[in-house]
């Protein structure tokens, strides 16, 4: 069940959550039950049984599993459905990305408040008491609002004049203390309150790049190791980015980028150069996602072949052109079903990728046989990333 589900779905509809079936053997729980001795009873009320009989065991013909087949009525599995809340909580809480470095505004879900000049009403929390005694200042100056230190000399030269000068400027004071009161400090008009609009909040968003060789070596088993770890990839993406593109680019002697059908089930034909890919990938980068925009992930998933000729080109690209622009770069090597990742000779782009990251190169790299290993490896990965953060100074 698990496999199809995994089959029918993209790479996206994997948040959707869904439902999940465990056989009924696998809930069992231990339990102590007396064994030992003959009791031979009849209790009252009984009208079917007589001394004699032998009762059936608990569950047996009456919703139990059937002794043989075709017998009885068989025992679902029983089955219950996982949020995606619930299942990146269940598999991916002790895990972390690296530190969100670049943000950019990208199709937010929700809205913050910013800043948007004054306005004559609000509420008084919004007040803005600088804004407010400047315009009362400006009012004061242009109606020419006595101050209070002309009237106050005003009122000395009174006290100090005679009598024909006092009338006089008795007559002035009384009007600038009319005007004075007239004009008030602070008038209405004058108060000015913060105001706020809605905008998007930014929010950091990220771009996740599959590659894939999909030459004739590549079974369908293959094909499917790598779907499963793009699957992990994208849920671990959606918990810390809440806006995550991916890019699906497939190769063979040639790379193209494709829809996600295609990706996997697209007939192709042709050698292996991986430097076709990783090309690709920066040129797509160069016009679509700027690095001072967008994090950038990648996945690779190969079986490991790759032209001799092309490993000095595919180094360079993805040392000098992939690494330095990428916040995460993890090559997966695929192999047949039934074998072991230790018995898995080293490729040649195997021990290309080997001897970069001996050079300082920062890429991650695993191998994977069986649907089994899948998880280990992507926790593994991510895990030893953390570790490693918090070791470094």
């Amino acid at each position: 069940m698990t496999v199809k589900s995994s089959q029918d779905r993209d790479i996206k509809d994997v948040l959707e959550g869904g439902e999940v079936g465990i056989p009924l053997e696998g809930m069992s729980e231990p339990r102590f039950r007396r064994e030992g001795g003959t009791r031979d009873m009849v209790l009252p009320g009984n009208k079917k049984f007589v001394e004699g009989d032998v009762l059936p065991r608990s569950g047996e013909g009456s919703g139990g599993r059937p002794t043989k087949p075709g017998e009885g009525d068989g025992e679902d599995a029983f089955r219950f459905v996982l949020s995606r809340d619930e299942f990146v909580d269940l598999f991916l809480d002790d895990l972390e990305l690296p530190d969100l470095a670049k943000r950019k505004l990208a199709e937010a879900e929700s809205d913050g408040l910013r800043r948007a000049g004054y306005s004559t009403s609000g509420s008084p929390a919004n007040i803005s008491v600088s804004r407010t005694v400047r315009l009362a200042m400006a009012r004061r100056i242009a109606l020419r609002r006595p101050r209070p230190e002309t009237i106050a000399q005003l009122e000395a030269e009174i006290a100090d004049c005679d009598e024909a000068r006092r009338v006089e400027l008795m007559a002035e004071l009384d009007a600038l203390k009319a005007k004075f009161r007239r004009i008030p400090y602070i008038d209405p008009i004058d108060i000015r309150y913060r105001r706020f609009e809605t905008m998007p909040k930014p929010v950091a968003q990220a771009v996740m790049f599959c590659l894939m060789d999909v030459s004739g070596s590549m079974s369908e088993h293959m094909k499917d190791l790598a779907k499963r770890f793009y699957m992990l990839l994208y849920v671990f993406l959606t918990r810390r980015y809440r806006h995550v593109e991916i890019v699906f680019i497939r190769h063979t002697d040639r790379a193209e980028e494709v829809d996600e059908d295609t990706f996997f089930h697209g007939p192709a034909s042709g050698g292996t150069l991986v430097s076709s890919a990783l090309q690709a990938m920066h040129d797509i980068v160069r016009s679509r996602f700027r690095p001072a925009d967008w994090n950038i992930y990648a996945a690779q998933a190969s079986d490991g072949d790759n032209s001799r000729s092309d490993g000095v080109v595919a180094g360079r690209l993805l040392t000098e052109m992939i690494l330095p622009v990428s916040q995460f770069f993890a090559y997966l090597e695929v192999g047949e079903t039934g074998g072991s990742t230790f018995d898995m000779p080293d490729s040649s782009l195997w021990s290309l990728y080997q001897r970069l990251r001996a050079d300082g190169a920062p890429l991650s790299m695993r191998k994977v046989s069986d649907r089994s290993e899948i998880f280990p490896v992507f926790h593994d990965l991510f895990q030893r990333r953390r570790k490693q953060e918090k070791a470094a100074p």
